[in-house]
């Protein structure tokens, strides 16, 4: 297939390159400080047309992320306090400045619960702050021992499991906020990235030292030390992204620190 994002190559990193949800549409967001929306043409022979692409001035994007209606893109920033939403509808974006509650210098990391009613962002020092899709509010905040590096939703989204620099997974309710258990990553020095499967079955934790673990859901709620079900060895940098295609067949592994440093497994 040509490139994605072939009428329009960013000019920086890419942080980000999703799909959307329910449409043919491809997104890129990058340090170039836009996000750029194309069309994905089936044929091979056909290029993938540019829809559009909004700027956000000194706002170079850590991370983008469509909302689950297809209808928002969220966007973080490098250093920054603020997030953007983006309404596709309307073509408004809606710098999010201040939540109240939330204390943080700098807001990166955030993932989107698979129900669309709630973001998780990442803060510093452990905490995990719990806001309300629509309104952007801040529901609840918790926090695990140590440094958060990387969280996941369940498919259903009623829990969350966080992984922390220090090679621990903390597993949430969403409902009650409250931690249900916890174990650590065998091997683990650094977590890094973590993923759930879609059918529930599978949990994959990724370290500083490219080792990929995968667990059975059911081991990882009763015990302390589980036993990974398989140990992904091929990686020899830091596995920086972890995920599993819709039907739990494949899973991705990669690392952002070399060129093309892509596993599927």
């Amino acid at each position: 297939c040509l490139p994605a994002n072939q009428e329009c190559f960013a000019n920086g990193k890419l942080v980000t390159v999703q799909f959307h949800p329910s449409a043919q549409v491809v997104m890129t967001a990058g340090h170039d400080r836009s996000v750029s929306l194309f069309q994905v043409k089936n044929f091979i022979l056909h290029y993938n047309p540019r829809i559009q692409s909004i700027y956000l001035e000194s706002f170079p994007i850590y991370k983008a992320c469509f909302s689950v209606d297809g209808e928002q893109v969220i966007a973080t920033g490098t250093h920054h306090k603020v997030f953007f939403v983006y309404d596709m509808m309307s073509g408004s974006i809606t710098p999010i400045e201040k939540v109240r509650g939330v204390e943080e210098r700098f807001l990166r990391n955030f993932e989107v619960s698979p129900d669309g009613s709630f973001m998780l962002l990442t803060g510093t020092s452990g905490y995990l702050h719990l806001l309300s899709m629509k309104t952007k509010e801040l529901v609840s905040t918790m926090k695990v021992n140590g440094r958060c590096t990387a969280s996941a939703f369940t498919p259903d989204s009623s829990k969350i499991y966080s992984y922390s620099k220090e090679g621990e997974v903390f597993i949430w309710d969403v409902r009650s906020r409250k931690c249900l258990h916890k174990f650590e990553d065998e091997g683990s020095l650094e977590g890094k990235c973590i993923a759930v499967s879609k059918n529930n079955q599978y949990v994959a934790c990724g370290s500083a030292s490219g080792v990929v673990n995968l667990y059975t859901t059911d081991v990882c709620l009763k015990e302390n030390h589980p036993k990974p079900v398989k140990a992904i060895m091929n990686l020899v940098t830091p596995a920086t992204c972890v995920t599993f295609n819709p039907t739990t067949e494949i899973l991705a592994v990669a690392s952002s620190e070399t060129d093309e440093a892509v596993k599927l497994v």
